[in-house]
């Protein structure tokens, strides 16, 4: 095992798992702690401890209550700030690090769209797609584990109709396409609402049902959505929405209510 400082590399794979486990679960039982723990050659004890360490310099974390370890270093506060500033290329070297380090993994990816690459695809498409569904997977592991598995709207939490649906759209930020503060964990016809400007969220976090939606005399949308109307979704644990997207819906994809 591994002794002393750790490496930028240990610091950057410890915060890329952070970033997708609920906070609870971060613990040397874990066994995707213990699984990095091999890795980098640390005890599942150790990479648990540097995790929290990077939890209480979370803002989200610490902002409800929970203090972490406190003893995060110059190091962890200097990959906190590398990934926030370049979510996608951080994603994808860590998976990099996770593939060199650890010739048995083999990286389960969950893209939301889970379409099949046909076996003809060769070469820099191929590549391409691969990178989407490492991107993809991270964002979504990130986003489902902030907001605890359950649609922040209704509650559902059966993942197989769980989105990590984003705020700006993937198409129009590509800064922000892997940030999860760019991201709600929504179910799938949540989502689409949302993502067709039916539904939007205010500043403090409060659905806001668009005029189309709310003129439809339809029992299906009296019972799904007019309840949500001005209710506080659900907080998620980290990565809390950034206002600044939430702005960006309202003004570039919500299609407006009477105020």
């Amino acid at each position: 095992m591994a002794t002393g400082l750790w490496t930028k590399e240990q610091t950057k794979l410890a915060f890329h798992l952070y970033c997708q486990l609920p906070y609870g679960r971060i613990h040397g039982r874990n066994p995707e702690i213990i699984a990095l723990a091999k890795i980098v050659g640390r005890t599942s004890d150790a990479v648990a401890m540097k995790m929290l360490n990077i939890a209480s310099i979370d803002p989200a974390v610490t902002g409800a209550g929970k203090a972490g370890l406190g003893n995060a270093s110059a190091l962890d506060r200097a990959v906190w700030d590398e990934f926030h500033s370049d979510w996608e290329r951080l994603a994808l070297e860590c998976h990099q690090l996770t593939m060199q380090n650890n010739t048995n993994a083999e990286e389960v990816l969950e893209p939301e769209n889970d379409t099949l690459l046909p076996e003809d695809f060769t070469g820099e498409t191929k590549q391409v797609l691969t990178a989407q569904r490492i991107k993809q997977h991270f964002f979504r592991r990130a986003v489902l584990s902030s907001y605890r598995g359950r649609c922040c709207m209704s509650g559902l939490s059966e993942s197989r109709l769980l989105i990590a649906s984003h705020i700006v759209p993937w198409s129009r930020d590509k800064t922000n396409r892997l940030n999860p503060s760019n991201g709600l964990c929504l179910s799938a016809i949540h989502d689409r609402a949302f993502d067709k400007g039916l539904i939007s969220l205010t500043d403090d976090l409060r659905v806001v049902l668009s005029n189309d939606l709310v003129a439809r005399d339809e029992a299906f949308i009296k019972a799904t959505f007019m309840p949500l109307q001005g209710r506080q979704i659900e907080m998620p644990e980290r990565f809390r929405p950034e206002p600044a997207f939430l702005a960006r819906h309202r003004a570039e994809v919500f299609l407006g209510a009477d105020s």
